[in-house]
């Protein structure tokens, strides 16, 4: 159940009530709270440092009279700050006294969010970012226990309480529940509230007013009838608006079918969008059984209430037009044959206390409301009901987007493969060593298969060893003709650079053969049980064509659908014969939503392995586009290191982040290398840090060897919380067609994951240790249909 008003994040300048975590999250303590479930990540609360003064010079009175008037305004800044923050400190006060009453510890989930949410609005008003000290809940829990210990400072607090819903669902037994005694007279067969009436009295010695209204008709052909009753309900409230509205129905009334939605958008009609805003789900009826689930078995309870809730909340979401709307849920029972604990309350099913609940979620509505006036949160332009809500940028994303190596781009006449240049010139040394040992090979035949079954099992062992091994000389060959080639073409390319650009082209088209279209590689689709598997719909060409324009497949679709959500255009320019420029763009859209991806890079070499790269980047992130213009500069400080330093900067809503990274790269040899990288980006005055360490291990032949290590370190610090992870994995060769590979995966939070796999392309009874978890659940469900 939860009670998040509107879906935001943490730099919303509105205090909200927060989330209620699932039953599996602990709950928080007060003293300070500490990041409760849903309300996402937020720093130590600190004390706001004080503001320095600088004292006068005493040889100028021009100066003197600047440094006091400056003083004079940071001591009223300061004395109203202070005093805001004493009238603050008394709302938390007050709240505490008021769980107390109702018999909540400082531990309840909902009392530690509604803390932590003042802790956050005085955060936000605070001096140079400042935060607040963990001994202001402390003082707070102290004199809250003190002044009910003594019982003599009477706790000035009131709240009104408007209940809507349909007819029949219980809302004055409710209201009668609440003030345990009869307010409204109720009556099985006859509706009970006609005309709008409001009841006052007290509830453990707190002041509570709640207005009944009558039962609404869910049919579209009663809704004129209802718009006349909320019309009297909405003069009714015009001089003392509610503090809190319930929206009452019954848990019972099973309907998917969303009938009540005529009721919902005539209730939208008139009191506006943000009646929802500040809305109570209640369901009344919550002692009934489970309804059976669709094998006959009698359902869980808490899923019987979660997917009612869901039917509810989302009926109210299209009804107030915003999907982003999470209305708290609460439940209720008014049965008298209502289980109770031993002090006489009423118990839910699932051991819960609903009166408690129910009163401490609408008090903390208040409580919120009083300290947004305080604060002047909400301070909205006229005629706009509701403010503008700023995004706090997700820093560790950014920050983590800016960490990850990008490729230099280069000139087409330089992409003659993928490799590294340290590899090429690493390789070097070893290019004249065993240049001719295939060559020098003795002749060799294969066998057939009939020759092969004739041999005996010593024999088939050298002949594969001999096999393999002429195959890792042949392929050694390959790659070494392959990276000669590359140099080839690499002097070539430098060597007409200084010829005039006429004659490099009439070279060009001359040398160059006419192209011919080739078909692109198949898509990887998915495994279909459908005999007709339509895959030439998904074969083209590549046209010779310089714009490369290719369909994005949606793999996860449905069986007969083609799958095409999208398009992606790529270019490689060429500016003045020298520089490089690549274009490429992305445009998905569906039902639902429509993500755009685009991306510009350019590349700038400024010497001998030195090079800048530029580059603009303009994505979907959520609702909103995210601009990020970066640059990188390379340079080769030795001839086994490579440094870069680079920069980023954001504009993502109205929030313009900054960041910078540093990454060095070592290369011991052909087998080891290592790469370290560090960075930080900032936004409005929040600061993430993040580095990352990765080790790799190969084998001597790679990748004619298979073997591979990987061992990766991670850091991120955002707001005080440090985030480490570690992954390791490995790839062991194990025979000539089988491989071995580990992955191990583990952070600071204790959360972890590990996994083996074994793949072989001979061996193929391997595939049999899949049945293994098949059998278990097949035998276990067999055990439990012989236990029945």
């Amino acid at each position: 159940m939860q009670e998040e008003r509107r879906a935001h994040s943490n730099g919303d300048q509105e205090i909200q009530p927060a989330s209620e975590p699932t039953s599996s999250e602990k709950s928080t303590n007060p003293a300070p709270p500490a990041r409760p479930a849903g309300l996402g990540r937020a720093a130590p609360l600190l004390e706001p440092a004080a503001r320095v003064v600088q004292q006068p010079r005493v040889n100028s009175s021009v100066s003197s009279m600047q440094s006091q008037q400056v003083e004079d305004s940071t001591n009223g800044e300061t004395e109203e700050y202070d005093e805001t923050r004493e009238k603050l400190q008394m709302i938390r006060v007050k709240f505490l006294r008021l769980a107390h009453r109702l018999g909540q510890t400082p531990h309840n989930v909902v009392v530690a969010q509604v803390l932590y949410r003042l802790g956050l609005a005085e955060q936000l008003r605070g001096r140079n970012g400042g935060r607040v000290g963990a001994f202001s809940f402390d003082r707070a829990s102290a004199m809250a226990e003190q002044l009910e210990a003594a019982g003599q400072e009477p706790l000035d607090f009131s709240c009104t309480i408007m209940v809507l819903g349909k007819t029949g669902v219980g809302k004055s037994a409710t209201i009668n529940s609440i003030f345990d005694e009869v307010k409204f007279g109720t009556d099985a067969f006859f509706l009970g509230t006609k005309k709008v009436q409001d009841v006052v009295g007290t509830v453990q010695g707190i002041k509570v007013r709640i207005i009944d209204t009558p039962g609404l008709l869910p049919s579209s052909s009663d809704q004129t009838q209802n718009e006349k009753m909320l019309r009297s309900v909405k003069q009714f409230i015009k001089k003392t608006p509610p503090d809190i509205v319930l929206y009452l129905d019954r848990l019972d009334m099973q309907s998917r079918d969303f009938s009540d939605m005529p009721l919902l958008h005539t209730i939208t009609e008139i009191f506006g969008p943000s009646i929802w805003f500040n809305a109570i789900v209640v369901l009344t009826h919550a002692a009934s059984a489970p309804p059976d689930g669709p094998n006959g078995t009698a359902s869980s309870y808490d899923m019987f209430v979660t997917q009612r809730s869901h039917v509810v909340q989302q009926a109210i979401r299209q009804a107030a037009g915003d999907m982003r709307l999470m209305n708290p849920v609460s439940l209720v029972e008014n049965h008298s044959a209502c289980r109770t604990n031993r002090a006489g309350q009423r118990v839910l099913p699932n051991g819960q206390v609903w009166k408690p609940h129910l009163l401490l979620l609408s008090f903390a509505s208040k409580i919120l409301a009083e300290a947004n006036t305080l604060l002047k949160l909400q301070d909205s332009p006229t005629g706009k009901p509701f403010p503008n809500r700023t995004r706090a940028p997700p820093l560790p994303f950014l920050l983590s987007s800016l960490l990850q190596s990008r490729p230099q781009l280069k000139l087409p006449e330089e992409q003659f493969g993928d490799g590294d240049d340290f590899d090429d010139d690493l390789d070097e040394s070893s290019d004249s060593d065993e240049e001719s040992e295939f060559d020098e090979l003795p002749p060799f035949k294969r066998l057939t298969k009939a020759q092969e079954a004739r041999l005996s099992k010593s024999q088939k062992k050298e002949y594969f060893d001999e096999l393999e091994y002429r195959e890792k000389l042949f392929m050694k060959k390959q790659l070494k003709e392959e990276k000669k080639r590359r140099k080839m073409m690499k002097k070539m390319a430098s060597s007409t650079k200084g010829l005039p650009s006429d004659l490099s082209k009439d070279e060009e088209e001359s040398g160059g053969a006419a192209a011919v279209p080739i078909p692109l590689p198949d898509y990887a689709l998915p495994a279909s049980f459908d005999s007709d598997n339509p895959t030439h719909r998904y074969r083209h060409l590549d046209s010779s064509h310089q714009w490369l324009v290719r369909p994005v497949l949606d793999t996860h679709g449905w069986d007969h659908d083609v799958g095409y959500e999208g398009i992606n255009v790529e270019r490689l320019f060429v500016v003045k014969d020298k520089i490089p420029l690549s274009f490429s763009g992305q445009v998905t859209k569906d039902k639902k939503e429509a993500n755009v991806q685009l991306e510009a890079a350019s590349s700038i070499k400024h010497g001998e392995g030195k090079a800048t790269s530029l580059g603009f980047d303009m994505q979907t992130v959520g609702k909103d586009l995210a601009y990020t213009l970066r640059s990188e500069t390379r340079f080769c400080n030795f001839r086994k290191n490579k440094a870069t330093a680079g920069l980023s900067v954001t504009l993502l809503g109205d929030a313009l982040s900054a960041g910078w990274k540093v990454e060095d790269k070592l290369i011991a040899n052909k087998q080891f290398q290592l790469v370290m990288t560090g960075g930080a980006m900032t936004a409005r005055g929040d600061v993430a840090y993040g580095g990352s360490l990765e080790a790799q291990l190969r084998d001597k032949d790679y990748p004619l060897g298979r073997s591979l290590s990987t061992l990766g370190l991670s850091v991120m610090d955002w707001h005080g919380d440090l985030a480490i992870g570690c992954n390791l994995q490995s790839q062991i060769p194990i025979g000539r067609s089988s491989n071995l590979i580990a992955r191990v995966n583990l952070n600071n939070r204790g959360a972890g994951q590990a996994s083996i796999r074994l793949n072989s392309s001979e061996q193929i009874q391997l595939a049999l240790v899949g049945l293994i978890p098949l059998l278990r659940k097949l035998h276990g469900h067999l055990q439990q249909l012989s236990s029945q």
